[in-house]
């Protein structure tokens, strides 16, 4: 294209104007109009936040950060639910609960999406190979996957059930994001990669339950697929033995990213 074939589709854009079109998030757009297609869209600039974090302090970019919630639903976490009939103590795993509620409300006024990754499971279970119904029923007897709880009108981790619902004391917000997830890992058969590349997020915090489970394996996950990931060691916890705990944030701290808590997150934002 020569100069003149340059000012011209210039000013033919700037007369026409453009519209905005397949938005995800502030960063990932296009400009378009009859004659033209700006694919650049419109640059946003970096928000750094610098948090103090385990084995090093980072910094990092709020516009493309966001916070993945984990499984933190009534049948791992409130009474009545799978974990609690299965006769295990749930109570563990509410402990993240409290710690939430004072760092999703700093996050969302700082526009940080606020990502609620949850295990729900389709009605029909065509997606669940053997595999996976032997590891929640492991001896063939008691109520497995899809199967309905003795206490509530709703099937063990199946999307849209009262069992696969955020417990009462999270609110999901309307500019939340939810996902449903049918593994250990949260990436695996899921938007959840598509999303966050979509919406440009280059940093991800980690919360939930199990830290050793399901939250750890979602966190190396984003890890090999190259993103830098944050655990927020309060807002997670398990039903585990403590040496899991001690386990897995050793080796976020070794192999996956970083280790901090929700105090210090909060402080890095009203300092940011």
């Amino acid at each position: 294209m020569n100069a003149k074939d340059a000012q011209a589709l210039k000013s033919g854009v700037a007369g026409a104007g453009l519209n905005r079109i397949g938005s995800v998030g502030a960063h990932n757009h296009w400009l378009v109009n009859e004659k033209h297609v700006d694919l650049v869209g419109t640059p946003v600039a970096p928000a750094p936040v610098t948090i103090q974090s385990d084995p090093q302090t980072v910094t990092f970019d709020a516009h493309r950060t966001a916070l993945i919630v984990i499984d933190m639903q009534n049948d791992f976490c409130a009474k009545d639910g799978w974990v609690d009939h299965l006769g295990v103590d749930y109570t563990p795993c509410r402990q993240p609960i409290e710690p939430l509620q004072k760092l999703l409300p700093v996050l969302r006024d700082a526009k940080v999406p606020i990502i609620w990754v949850n295990w729900g499971n389709r009605p029909d279970l065509l997606n669940m190979p053997p595999n996976q119904h032997h590891l929640y029923k492991p001896k063939g007897s008691g109520i497995g996957l899809g199967e309905q709880l003795p206490t509530r009108a709703a099937n063990v981790l199946e999307k849209d059930s009262w069992a696969a619902a955020v417990v009462d004391e999270l609110k999901i917000h309307p500019q939340d994001i939810s996902v449903d997830k049918y593994r250990i890992s949260g990436f695996w058969d899921t938007p959840l990669d598509s999303i966050l590349r979509n919406m440009d997020i280059k940093t991800v915090m980690f919360a939930g339950v199990n830290t050793d489970q399901c939250v750890l394996c979602s966190l190396q996950d984003a890890n090999f697929l190259g993103y830098a990931c944050i655990m927020v060691e309060d807002c997670c916890a398990t039903t585990s033995p403590e040496f899991c705990t001690q386990n897995a944030v050793f080796n976020v701290k070794k192999c996956f990213g970083f280790v901090t808590n929700s105090d210090k997150i909060i402080a890095g934002f009203q300092e940011k």
